[in-house]
């Protein structure tokens, strides 16, 4: 069986670490970012093109694939992997965020969630067992809990609510695994209670889960709150088994939270804002509409070594995001999974090397961050302009 989860080197100024996280498709070195492909697919790239920027593992989720094309046509297929032509590991979300997010009129009960698929309105009823039994037959490499996920600013009742039944539906969830290949992970969840979190983190760390992902974070709440919960919510889980911030992928967001230990990290926001113009670069996210970039003969980001940069101009895709070419999109979308790529490699080094504080605090200190109130106001615009699509890349 090889699967497992080993430490190579720690940081001795933070909780950083590198690890290699071994899976039936592969070894993965951490801290590690995964690309999501909600669907199958990383949004307008191939597999060869996400697997050029230095990706090692993608993020796909299963409440989109159970409603479309169906866990069953996947399954006959060969498999996840053979049906997308993925040869890495895949991680696969339950879809709880998805099925309480996205759904209308979604109904939790202990026994499960009846909902209404975001598509075309039909009703379905899952159980974590079931949740289970779908990502067995997709056959991931690592494999979450169904949870449920309130809100971030939910009323106390509907929070502690929440974390007994993720805790309660964890339990089932590893009693109705029967998959000796793939690797099962606990979700804490407890919103912004510290007490909660804290409860979340204590009880499903006495379960036997392979790691242990930290949910509900980076919904809406200010950044401050999410470190102040993750610096609760990891010190109680197990030291030797992997840690996974869901949800998470800015780059500032991803050097901050590696020093608190975070192992693993997976988000839609490269490619959503690369659709949008925002290309990443060492001193920031610039958008490449603006007219600063429209006569630049010089690649997106001087030194970088992605495809884009070491063959276009800014002025090039300038052009094509001016001009509405898909192109456009393909090449912004690979510099940035690339960029994201290339500073978890720096980070890895780093840590091995024994300088990681000294490369934080460079790092942080030349990227500028998107201003935290402009953040939350671009959030908020894509949620009203795009119900659900946030979290299905």
């Amino acid at each position: 069986m090889n699967k497992g989860f080993f430490i190579e080197s720690r940081d001795t100024s933070s909780l950083a670490r590198t690890g290699v996280l071994k899976t039936a498709h592969g070894d993965v070195k951490t801290p590690v970012f995964c690309p999501v492909g909600s669907q199958a697919s990383v949004k307008t790239l191939t597999p060869e093109e996400v697997t050029a920027t230095g990706a090692e593992m993608i993020l796909c989720n299963t409440y989109h694939l159970y409603l479309r094309p169906g866990i069953d046509l996947v399954k006959t297929m060969g498999g996840l992997h053979r049906f997308m032509g993925w040869q890495g590991p895949i991680l696969t979300d339950s879809g709880g965020f998805q099925i309480f997010s996205l759904s209308s009129l979604a109904k939790i009960t202990d026994e499960g969630v009846t909902f209404r698929s975001h598509i075309d309105g039909s009703k379905h009823f899952m159980t974590p067992e079931d949740i289970i039994f779908y990502q067995q037959s997709l056959g991931s490499d690592i494999m979450m809990v169904l949870d449920d996920v309130p809100p971030h600013d939910g009323n106390p009742a509907r929070i502690a609510r929440a974390v007994s039944r993720t805790t309660a539906w964890a339990k089932r969830c590893l009693e109705a695994r029967t998959s000796q290949t793939q690797q099962l992970f606990g979700i804490v969840q407890g919103a912004t209670s510290p007490e909660l979190r804290v409860k979340s983190a204590a009880d499903l760390a006495q379960m036997d889960f392979d790691g242990f992902a930290i949910g509900g974070l980076s919904l809406g709440e200010d950044k401050q709150t999410t470190w102040e919960m993750l610096d609760l919510t990891i010190p109680l889980m197990p030291a030797l088994k992997p840690r996974y911030l869901m949800g998470v992928g800015s780059p500032e967001d991803l050097v901050e939270s590696v020093s608190r230990g975070v192992d693993i990290f997976d988000s839609v926001l490269p490619t959503r804002v690369a659709r949008n113009g925002g290309l990443y670069t060492t001193e920031g996210r610039i958008n490449i509409r603006n007219s600063a970039f429209k006569n630049l003969d010089r690649p997106v980001e001087e030194g970088c070594s992605c495809y884009t940069c070491k063959n276009f101009s800014a002025a090039y895709v300038a052009h094509l995001f001016r001009s509405g070419e898909l192109l456009g999109l393909r090449l912004a979308s690979i510099h940035n999974i690339h960029f994201l790529q290339n500073l978890m490699g720096q980070i890895r080094n780093s840590i091995r090397s024994g300088n990681f504080i000294q490369f934080k605090t460079a790092f942080l200190a030349r990227y500028r961050a998107v201003d935290e109130e402009v953040r939350q106001q671009q959030k908020q615009k894509w949620l009203a302009s795009k119900p659900g699509s946030n979290q299905a890349d």
